[in-house]
């Protein structure tokens, strides 16, 4: 499989198209974003068309993880950065933060096939060899071999995707180069 990037503005979503959205992108449709930022715009507007297509849209436990913890550091920045996360976690203050979470999450699961990652499938020698070179993230070469056995497109704004021989579809300039 090679790498190809596809610009999500432009991308026409079908009904055979099988999706796995990344983190960022599931923060920027259901998570805490900037009021001005276009990213959360584009990829709103982009999650429309994926739906009105009735394109099939992938999560596993690694992505739904991530935005549970992404949002709710996120908040713990803005709302108490003075205070230790774990404490803020356990604060009054986090439980209508923690089921602003759930419910975020409740509404990702509800236009999403949810699938295994594989972990039993994975050539962990081969992630780990890669992750000891300090050039790449565990997570995300996880979320590449799901994309290669399942023959999904990733949608991702994380440029560290470039070249690793799946298809994005992104609004990131960088992966289209």
């Amino acid at each position: 499989m090679t790498y190809r990037a596809e610009e999500i503005s432009n991308y026409v979503f079908k009904s055979t198209d099988k999706l796995l959205l990344d983190t960022n992108v599931w923060l920027f449709i259901h998570g805490p974003s900037k009021p001005a930022d276009k990213r959360t715009a584009v990829y709103s507007g982009a999650y429309r068309r994926m739906l009105a297509a009735k394109s099939t849209l992938c999560i596993d436990v690694l992505i739904a993880s991530e935005f549970v913890n992404a949002y709710a550091r996120l908040r713990h920045k803005l709302l108490s950065p003075r205070i230790d996360f774990k404490q803020f976690r356990k604060s009054a203050a986090f439980k209508p933060i923690a089921s602003a979470i759930a419910a975020d999450l409740e509404r990702v699961l509800r236009h999403c096939v949810r699938m295994e990652s594989g972990f039993d499938k994975l050539d962990i020698n081969a992630i780990l060899n890669e992750y000891g070179k300090g050039d790449s993230d565990f997570n995300d070469q996880v979320l590449v071999d799901l994309c290669k056995r399942n023959d999904l497109k990733l949608v991702t704004h994380d440029g560290d995707f470039r070249g690793l021989g799946i298809t994005v579809v992104t609004a990131n300039r960088h992966l289209l180069i």
